[in-house]
Parts: structure tokens; sequence; C-alpha cells
């Protein structure tokens, strides 16, 4: 049985408004590591504390209403990019701002969610896509690896089926 697979959510919530509700949904330890930030630097310094590919990363930021911290996480996610370009990004804004933080965060996010009583639910099923998708990038690498051996073996047993029909025709 395949040992399930370790995701890492990394939160920056400087309010602690949405922290405590993500941790109560991802509970089960072996499978979900929840870190809580509340500044900008500890989030950058738990993110390279992890530095294995194997494991899925999310990170979730809390806005406020300003329009100079829609920039701040501009800068900031662009950070997160430079590190591991494999890191999940979602952006937890008010309603009445999403549009705002949609063309203010100009790098790629996977998914703006607005701060309401369904978020929880949104941050739960964006999770699971971004691990589902982390799972099929890993397949897809180790399927392409055994075609290579596989198309390799191939070739080395028809070079030496030719060699040997050359050198000792009598056996063919």
């Amino acid at each position: 049985m395949a040992k399930p697979l370790q995701t890492y959510i990394f939160c920056l919530d400087d309010h602690r408004t949405f922290s405590e509700d993500v941790k109560k949904r991802f509970t089960d330890s072996s499978r979900y590591i929840v870190n809580v930030s509340h500044n900008r630097d500890d989030l950058l310094k738990s993110l390279r504390q992890v530095q294995d590919h194997r494991f899925c990363k999310v990170a979730i930021i809390g806005l406020n209403d300003t329009k100079e911290n829609f920039e701040i996480a501009d800068h900031l996610v662009g950070e997160i990019k430079k590190m591991d370009i494999s890191t999940g990004i979602l952006i937890l804004v008010p309603p009445d701002k999403l549009e705002e933080a949609r063309k203010t965060i100009r790098v790629n996010i996977d998914s703006h969610i607005p701060r309401n009583a369904n978020s929880i639910l949104r941050i739960h099923n964006t999770v699971k896509k971004l691990i589902s998708q982390h799972s099929l990038h890993i397949y897809r690498k180790k399927k392409t690896i055994s075609m290579y051996a596989l198309i390799s073996f191939i070739l080395l047993s028809v070079i030496l089926a030719l060699l040997a029909w050359l050198k000792l025709p009598m056996y063919f």
C-alpha cells in the first residue's frame, strides 16, 4: 500500500482570523503539517526549512483591505516562487477587494479565495486539488523513467541479438 503523501501547509495570518480554522480542518498529522506564521519573515524562514520536493507545499496568505498590503503580498509571492516554483499559493482576501487583489498581484496564484463563511471549505478543496496535481506530477516522472528504462532494455536486447546473429549464425 502506498504511503500517504505529506503536505506542508504554511499560513500567513497576521490578525489570527483563519489559521485556527485551518488547523481544525487539517487535523490528521500523518498527512498534513500546518505551520502558522504571523509575519512575512517567519513564513519565508519556514518555507526555506522544507526544501524536499517529494512533499506537497501550500502557502495560504491572508490579506487585509489596504492596497499597500496587496503590493507587499505581490513581492512575497514572488519570493516564494523564486524559492520553490512548485509551492501552491492561495490568497485569502475580503470579498469586496477580490478584483483589486487579482489586478495588483501579478504573479501566478493558484486560487484567490474570498473571506467568508465558505472560505475554509474552499481552502480545503483547493489544497486537495494541489495535492492531486503534485501526485500526478510525481507519477508522470516515474512513468517517464520507466519508459526510458524499458526502451533502453529493448534496444540493448536488439543490439545483442544482432551481434549474436552476425557472430554465431549457426544458432539462428
